[in-house]
């Protein structure tokens, strides 16, 4: 079988009870990934969020004049600060960055940016320039060089779905959609003998692992429970699981899920409204949790999209765009706004210039966060100064 192959089969759960041979269990036992006890957790939104109307410039003049459908009364914004103020809909995000646990990073992007979802979520996922393709994500990557032996669960990816961030030459993400069926047993009555073929024992080696995986999966969720109510949603739900399995002691590294329906041609106004929401309740949520914990500290959440949206509205919504604000909670960020307030008088071709590389973002993270060196995966780009 295809090594390749053979890992999606054996690396991706959506759900459900997997049997596998019980000679699938002959290799010894993985030690855990133990790097500190920091973590990362990506909500990648999904369609291209509408940046400046999710942290506004309020103050500007020519928001109002470029937006004149869409704009967001400066009666009605929240958390302002600096002529920068949130959503309505975000009055939690502007509650994190009272309390100084929530970071602004803005006109995040790229040179030379690509308008197309699946590209630019390829390269945001690994972290290449706009004109190169690889097959590996960048967190695959790192994963690949912090994990002395493939661990299943250095990776957790909620989500039906694969994500290519998450890709490296050995499987150490599992891709689960609901971490309580996420079990997996052995079945006696397919025994086998082990075999002389390296191929057939690299095999046998990768499905253990994730026997394992399961197994850590579970334990994790045994030995913690949800200390507060969270929202009914699809991400609220994902990120309850992530809370428990960081408060069970799982030790990832990284946790990815993300939250869709952000590609607002039309409508705008309502379906922004409604999706900031439902990411406003589900991640304050998360943060009450891990709060009341004490593990906020410990774990670095990202909030990002593939693209902004063009500054001039088409009349019910905005097109796709290019640089647009990330958002950084927890792990003892500085609570600041870093970069200058959007420049909309300074247009490239209708759209917002991108003053910091998304990848000075993700080499902040990995030196400042995971004591990792960044250029090892092929970052260039200078860590971003006064984050952490």
């Amino acid at each position: 079988m295809n090594r390749r192959n053979f890992l999606t089969l054996t690396g991706t759960f959506t759900g459900g009870m997997l049997v596998l041979p019980s000679f699938l269990h002959a290799f010894g036992e993985q030690s855990n990934l133990v790097i500190g006890e920091q973590c990362l957790v990506f909500v990648q939104l999904n369609g291209g969020n509408d940046g400046l109307n999710t942290f506004i410039p309020y103050e500007d003049p020519l928001y109002y004049d470029f937006r004149a459908k869409i704009a967001l009364n400066k009666d009605i914004v929240v958390g302002k600060n600096k002529g920068m103020a949130f959503h309505p809909a975000l009055k939690d995000f502007a509650q994190m960055q009272q309390n100084g646990d929530l970071s602004v990073i803005q006109n995040v992007g790229y040179p030379e940016p690509v308008r197309s979802h699946f590209r630019s979520q390829e390269i945001w996922q690994t972290a290449v320039d706009s004109n190169k393709y690889i097959n590996e994500g960048w967190l695959g990557r790192y994963l690949d060089l912090q994990c002395h032996d493939h661990q299943p669960t250095a990776g957790i990816n909620l989500d039906a779905i694969d994500n290519l961030a998450l890709k490296g030459l050995e499987p150490n993400v599992i891709t689960v959609k609901d971490p309580d069926r996420f079990k997996i047993k052995s079945n006696k009555e397919d025994d086998a003998k082990l075999s002389d073929n390296p191929q057939l024992d690299f095999v046998r080696k990768i499905a253990n692992s994730v026997v394992e995986g399961s197994d850590d999966i579970q334990n994790a969720l045994k030995q913690s429970k949800t200390e507060i109510s969270y929202p009914k949603t699809g991400l609220s739900k994902n990120l309850e699981w992530i809370a428990r399995l960081v408060k069970g002691n799982l030790n990832s590294k990284v946790y990815y899920t993300s939250l869709g329906g952000f590609d607002t041609h039309d409508n705008q106004l309502s379906i922004h409204e409604r999706k900031l929401t439902e990411l406003n309740d589900a991640l304050f949520s998360f943060y009450t949790d891990l709060k009341q914990a004490q593990l906020l500290q410990n774990v670095t959440i990202v909030v990002f999209s593939e693209f902004g949206r063009r500054v001039k509205d088409n009349g019910s919504g905005t097109d796709h765009g290019t640089a647009a604000p990330m958002f950084i909670i927890g792990g003892n960020n500085k609570g600041t706004i870093l970069g200058n307030n959007p420049n909309l008088a300074d247009l490239d071709n209708g759209d917002l210039k991108h003053q910091i590389d998304f990848r000075s973002v993700y080499a902040s993270l990995l030196q400042q966060k995971m004591g990792f060196d960044y250029s090892k995966i092929g970052i260039k780009n200078k860590p971003v100064s006064g984050l952490f």
